[in-house]
């Protein structure tokens, strides 16, 4: 019933909505801040961003389905709404402007329409299947974006998000390894590395202890960027559990990298 443009068109549209929401909460001093049993933070920014999305996809695409992280599931039809309302909430409820919402259309299982909003950077990322990849600044026309041609290890830059993580994969001593063989390593964070790849500005991103919701909408902007997402295993999807995204051309090696080879 709806082409992939008329998807894109509705994914903007609820990233319109979750900027309105949570840039107006950002810094605020009521901000209501609690404890998942996860250990991780939720605010009232992050529900009600993704209430209002759930509520604009309910009356849009009402046959589609829906998964949150705030409020899990709802339907079970192949074509799925995945939404990060707010990645990166430490960040946002810090101050620190490394933060955005994820909005992405998943269909049997596979990413086709990815935005990443960041009002508090006043950029904002998308892709749709086919249609390249672009970004956007408040003050700029949307220009398309490409990764890099950097096809030498010796030469790339990587983001490794978080020690922590690697050390509780038990992948760290294979981090260090890696992070012998490139050029410059750095710990960007969050939505921001994968979209600095996307960019061009780095070459190679690894995370681990991920959801589908905090990979699905990226998937589509790196692809159409001519970069490739698997899992640190190099499974495809956001369903494994872990990232590992590069210029396509580093790919390889960084998977043997990983691997211990």
């Amino acid at each position: 019933m709806y082409s992939l443009d008329d998807d894109l068109e509705l994914a903007f549209r609820l990233a319109n909505a979750a900027d309105a929401i949570s840039h107006a909460r950002f810094g605020a001093l009521d901000l209501d801040v609690s404890t998942k049993p996860d250990r991780t933070f939720v605010t009232d920014a992050d529900r009600s961003v993704e209430l209002a999305i759930r509520e604009i996809v309910h009356l849009e695409r009402p046959a589609d389905s829906f998964f949150g992280e705030e409020f899990g599931t709802a339907g079970d039809a192949s074509r799925q709404w995945i939404i990060d309302p707010i990645d990166g909430t430490a960040n946002f409820l810090r101050g620190v402007p490394v933060w955005a919402s994820l909005i992405s259309l998943v269909v049997d299982g596979v990413p086709v329409v990815g935005v990443v909003s960041a009002p508090a950077f006043g950029k904002r990322w998308w892709a749709a299947t086919g249609s390249g990849a672009w970004v956007q600044a408040s003050d700029a026309e949307p220009r398309r974006i490409h990764v890099s041609g950097v096809a030498d290890l010796a030469d790339a830059s990587l983001s490794f998000q978080s020690i922590a993580q690697w050390d509780e994969a038990g992948y760290l001593e294979r981090l260090v390894d890696l992070s012998r063989k490139v050029w410059r390593d750095r710990a960007y964070g969050d939505m921001w590395a994968y979209m600095l790849l996307a960019e061009g500005l780095i070459d190679i991103v690894g995370e681990f202890d991920l959801k589908p919701y905090d990979m699905a909408a990226l998937i589509p902007i790196i692809q159409e960027a001519g970069g490739t997402f698997t899992s640190v295993e190099g499974l495809d999807g956001p369903w494994h559990g872990s990232a590992l995204a590069t210029n396509s051309l580093l790919h390889p090696a960084a998977i043997a990298a990983l691997s211990g080879g």
